[in-house]
C-alpha cells in the first residue's frame, strides 16, 4: 500500500506550495483550514472541525472495530519574512513556513488519501490530526479537549528538514527510543526600577544595571548548579527598556526560553530564574517579577512504538536510509509531548537537506527550505505505520 505514495509525489508537492503561499501564524488558521477541507473534501474522508481553534480530525473507517491509531501534522507558520527567491514564496507579508508545516500538513493529507482508499484492509480506525499553534505550544492542548486521542491507541508524528544535523543526507528516516526532543517554556522577567536622569543616576534605581547581574546570574545557573551532564539550557533573546541615551527607564523586560529533559530540571530553572531576579534587582533597590508560559514537557517515544516505526521505515525506505540511534537528543522542543504524555507513540523526524538544493539552512531561518523529493517517504511511513499496526 505504501508505495502507491509515490505515485502522487507531484500531488504532494504541489500541496506542499499551495500551503507556503498562505503561511498563518497560531490559533487562527482560516485559509490553511479551508484548504486542507477541501482536499478531505475531494478525497471523500469524514473530519470534524475543533472548538478553540482552526484545528481538524479527520477519520478513516470511524468507528471500526479494533485499535485505533492517530497520526498528527502541525499546520501554523512563523512571524518571519521569506527570503527565498522561488514561485511559491509566501503572499502574507511577515510570515513564513520555515519549519516545514506546510510539508507536514501535505504529507499527512497525501496518506489520508491512499489510506481511504485502501480502508476496507485496514482492521481498525485511523485518526488524522491537523493541529495549530506548535510553534507556541498552545494547539496541541485544544486538541486534546476536542477529544483527538478519545479511544487512540498509539500516536505518531513527524518532523522535517534539517532539525537533528544538516549533514544527514535528504531521504533518511530517524526514529529513536526514550528522550528526542526538550521541554521548552517561555520565562518573561519584568525589572522594575525608578527612573531619573542619566546625569543624576543616584536619585533613581537603575534597572538597566539590575538587569545586566540578572543575565550574568542566570547564566550562572547553567554553569555551577547543574550537573554537567545534564543538558539544561536558559536562553535570553530579548531585553528591551529605555527610550532615551541620557534617561535612566522605570522598567527593563528580559525574555528567553528554558529547555531540559527532566521535569525536575525544567522546574528547578523555573524556580532559581525567579529567586536569581528576585534578589540580585533588591540588591540594587529593585524588584523583578517573573511570569512563565508554561510550554510543552520533554518529548519521550515509546521504547516499543519506536522499534515498531523503525522497522516499519525500514520496510519503506531500506535500512541504510533509516537511523534508530543518535549521539544526543534534540534540544528542540515540540508539543507533540503533550499527545505522549496521553498515550504511547513516537516522534519521528525526515532529513530533506540538500545543499545542492540549498535546503541545508537551520529551521526559523529565512532561507529555510525543503528538498520537495522526498515528501513520498513521509506519506509512505505513515501509510506503512498505520496498516502494520492495525493488522
Amino acid at each position: 500500500m505504501f508505495s502507491k505514495c509515490k505515485d502522487i509525489q507531484a500531488e504532494l508537492v504541489n500541496m506542499r506550495r499551495d500551503l507556503h503561499k498562505i503561511p498563518e501564524l497560531g490559533l487562527d488558521l482560516p485559509l490553511t483550514q479551508k484548504y486542507v477541507i477541501a482536499k478531505l473534501n475531494e478525497y471523500g474522508i469524514e473530519y470534524s472541525l475543533n472548538e478553540g481553534d482552526s484545528g481538524i480530525i479527520a477519520y478513516v473507517n470511524k468507528g471500526k472495530p479494533g485499535k485505533v491509531i492517530a497520526l498528527r501534522a502541525d499546520m501554523d507558520a512563523l512571524p518571519i519574512t521569506e527570503a527565498n527567491d522561488v514561485d511559491y514564496k509566501s503572499t502574507h507579508e511577515g510570515k513564513m513556513h520555515a519549519c516545514g508545516h506546510d510539508a507536514h500538513t501535505s504529507m499527512l493529507l497525501g496518506a489520508a488519501k491512499i489510506l481511504n482508499e485502501n480502508k476496507d484492509s485496514l482492521n481498525g480506525e485511523v485518526r488524522f490530526i491537523f493541529q495549530t499553534a506548535e510553534e507556541i505550544s498552545k494547539g496541541a492542548p485544544v486538541m486534546l479537549k476536542n477529544n483527538a486521542l478519545k479511544g487512540v491507541n498509539a500516536v505518531f508524528g513527524t518532523h522535517i528538514g534539517t532539525i537533528l544535523d544538516r549533514t544527514i543526507p535528504a531521504g533518511t528516516f530517524i526514529v529513536c527510543p526514550g528522550a528526542v526532543m526538550a521541554s521548552f517554556d517561555r520565562f518573561v522577567i519584568t525589572v522594575k526600577g525608578k527612573g531619573c536622569h542619566g546625569s543624576t543616576p543616584e536619585k533613581g534605581v537603575d534597572p538597566i544595571n539590575i538587569a545586566a547581574h540578572v543575565v550574568l546570574g542566570l547564566e550562572g545557573i547553567i554553569a555551577r548548579e547543574f550537573n554537567a551532564n545534564d543538558a539544561v539550557v536558559i536562553t535570553i533573546g530579548h531585553i528591551q527598556g529605555g527610550a532615551q541615551y541620557n534617561i535612566i527607564p522605570d522598567e527593563v523586560i528580559i525574555e528567553g526560553t528554558t529547555r531540559a529533559f527532566t521535569e525536575e530540571n525544567r522546574q528547578k530553572m523555573a524556580r532559581r530564574i525567579e529567586e536569581v531576579a528576585k534578589f540580585s534587582a533588591e540588591a540594587f533597590g529593585g524588584t523583578a517579577e517573573l511570569f512563565m508560559d508554561w510550554g510543552a514537557a520533554p518529548v519521550v517515544n515509546d521504547p516499543e512504538m519506536a522499534e515498531f516505526a523503525g522497522k516499519c521505515a525500514i520496510e519503506v525506505l531500506g535500512e541504510e536510509h533509516v537511523i534508530t540511534r543518535v549521539k544526543a537528543p534534540n534540544m528542540g522542543g515540540e508539543d507533540f509531548a503533550f499527545y505522549l504524555g496521553e498515550v504511547p507513540g513516537a516522534f519521528m523526524f525526515l532529513s530533506s537537506s540538500n545543499p545542492d538544493k540549498k535546503t541545508d539552512y537551520p529551521h526559523h531561518n529565512p532561507h529555510f527550505n525543503i528538498d520537495e523529493d522526498v515528501l513520498w517517504e513521509g506519506s509512505a511511513i505513515f501509510v506503512k505505520i498505520a496498516s502494520e499496526f492495525l493488522k
